[in-house]
């Protein structure tokens, strides 16, 4: 029997691809993702268009989020995830916050802290203003951002309200009840008929 991690990933475009609007490719890269010898989708959030972050960084993106089942381990789910990028046409030479036609974070999986709790911890506390300049080497899970985005928190609040942090405890509801004044402002919630790419 084949054993399967819980993974979530967070989904964003702000750039469209070749003959899509935003929205078309976190479609199509849902149906990739579901499609995949290796990945499973167990849910998925509605749609939201967000604000760039940081602000008046690039045009306004189409946000998702989506818990998968894989039996890949962690480095091996996020080099299926960048490979999915890649083929929609994602540079990531462009820099950590730049437009981008698709972007697919690993967001947790399960309960793991990797590489360990005290790599966590730092880059969880990482000043802000050292959070432009400085990205990690290796892949850091739960991703040290999580509880600071209401564009993840948002969309993995209607899916995962209940998860907890394996390191701080907190769950969801709670990070994202936490988050600061304005943290959120400009963020919608699609529905079907209102999904035309963001200006």
């Amino acid at each position: 029997m084949v054993n399967l991690s819980f993974g979530i990933v967070a989904l964003g475009a702000n750039l469209p691809g070749t003959s899509q609007d935003l929205w078309d490719s976190l479609r199509n890269a849902l149906t990739i993702l579901h499609e995949h010898r290796d990945i499973s989708i167990s849910s998925v959030s509605r749609f939201w268009r967000t604000p760039a972050y940081p602000a008046g960084s690039g045009p306004d993106f189409a946000n998702a989020v989506a818990v998968v089942a894989s039996p890949l381990a962690p480095a091996d789910l996020l080099t299926a995830l960048h490979e999915i990028e890649a083929d929609f046409g994602r540079d990531r030479s462009t820099g950590r916050w730049s437009a981008r036609v698709l972007d697919l974070d690993l967001i947790a999986l399960d309960a793991v802290i990797a590489p360990d709790a005290a790599t966590l911890s730092d880059w969880i506390d990482l000043p802000a203003d050292q959070q432009r300049l400085r990205a990690p080497d290796r892949l850091i899970l739960p991703h040290p951002r999580l509880q600071d985005r209401g564009f993840v928190l948002g969309p993995l609040a209607e899916i995962a309200p209940a998860w907890r942090h394996p390191l701080t405890g907190r769950d969801v509801a709670v990070m994202l009840a936490d988050l600061p004044p304005g943290a959120m402002d400009g963020m919608t919630p699609l529905n079907a008929r209102d999904m035309t790419a963001p200006a």
